[in-house]
């Protein structure tokens, strides 16, 4: 007489699946599968063993994107923002250098307590020594991190690793106003890689450097250049680590990025900061209407913003290894920049490079 009633709800209710709640786990579960193909994908290459290109078909590439990364990276900025206890910080922080290899003793502050919150230690500043700025070659590497591919653009296709390629009009969008850029006009008939090409015998050349999450977030201007426009594509925020660079032809199209345009003494020149899972957020210092993962952008659209006005003919002068912006965690930078036909890379493919260092010259 003194049993408790248990109300329960109907079995239908208790295990009635919401279609959101199918895509998130069939989409993450598949995520964390790629992953750890990526993984044997490294080992493999790591034991010097060439791997095949295996490109993702559409069906993989649309359940891929089905998961909510931009709601995930969102979510992902917030808790990085909450203020971690002073004792609880080291633990952390110590968990994260021992997992990305992290060298503390290049920070600026290597007192782990200092930093408040892991966007804080994200983001954290180096000691001005430890990146010298090379001065003896015209572009220096904007940023730390791994050499995914470099070279001429042909066929208006860029390489993003070896033997997968991008569409280079569908990665900049629409040709700029040519008076915006102090180009001259270029006949229409031609193709959007010989519009870009302002000086006769000049090329277009390109490089993708990838931050990995142990590296050094920020990213500085590779050469003395005008920034001239501003144009902010969101999109998805895919994992663009070099397994799924692979993987997913025109990854680097399908992610949220923003384009940096404008001109240095050979002509054309633009930076791409490129976004991913869990780096939603994209900061360009002298840009301050710029907000990068927002929802009221929606995929598939772009926005553009002049830094040329009437009180501002000339843009916004750079100077070379002048600090430009910066990520969250980590991601992908492009340059894409015409030089004349005697410029020289000098890189390997899949090196290390680090902040200042030489990237090709004249």
């Amino acid at each position: 007489t003194d049993r408790k009633k248990l109300h329960t709800a109907p079995v239908g209710q208790v295990f009635r699946l919401r279609p959101f709640h199918v895509l998130v786990a069939t989409g993450g579960g598949y995520a964390g599968y790629r992953k750890y193909e990526d993984y044997k994908l490294e080992q493999l290459e790591k034991r010097g063993i060439e791997v095949p290109v295996k490109l993702a078909s559409e069906w993989e590439v649309a359940l891929y994107k089905s998961v909510p990364t931009r709601l995930l990276s969102r979510a992902w900025g917030r808790l990085n923002q909450v203020e971690l206890p002073t004792w609880l910080r080291k633990p952390v922080y110590s968990l994260y250098i021992w997992t990305f290899g992290v060298n503390m003793k290049e920070a600026a502050v290597e007192d782990l307590h200092h930093y408040r919150n892991l966007s804080e230690f994200f983001r954290r500043k180096l000691k001005p020594q430890a990146r010298p700025v090379c001065c003896l070659h015209s572009v220096i590497s904007p940023s730390d991190g791994k050499i995914l591919n470099f070279g001429q653009v042909k066929n208006c296709e860029v390489e993003q690793v070896k033997g997968v390629t991008y569409s280079l009009e569908s990665f900049l969008g629409p040709r700029i106003c040519t008076e915006e850029l102090h180009f001259s006009q270029a006949p229409p008939g031609n193709s959007f890689q010989q519009q870009l090409v302002t000086k006769e015998g000049n090329e277009l050349y390109h490089c993708v450097i990838y931050l990995a999450p142990g590296d050094y977030h920020c990213f500085h201007s590779p050469t003395d250049w005008r920034v001239s426009h501003r144009r902010h594509f969101p999109g998805s925020l895919m994992s663009v680590n070099p397994g799924v660079a692979r993987w997913i032809k025109e990854l680097f199209c399908h992610n949220e990025r923003v384009v940096l345009t404008g001109d240095w003494k050979h002509g054309f020149f633009s930076l791409t900061a490129v976004g991913a899972t869990n780096v939603g957020s994209i900061r360009i210092y002298f840009d301050r209407d710029l907000h990068t993962n927002s929802p009221r952008y929606s995929k598939g659209s772009y926005n553009d913003f002049s830094f040329i006005s009437n009180n501002n003919k000339e843009g916004i002068p750079m100077r070379k290894g002048e600090h430009l912006g910066e990520f969250n965690l980590g991601s992908t930078i492009v340059l894409i920049f015409e030089a004349p036909k005697d410029f020289k890379f000098h890189l390997k493919a899949g090196q290390k490079i680090r902040f200042g260092e030489a990237l090709g010259s004249l």
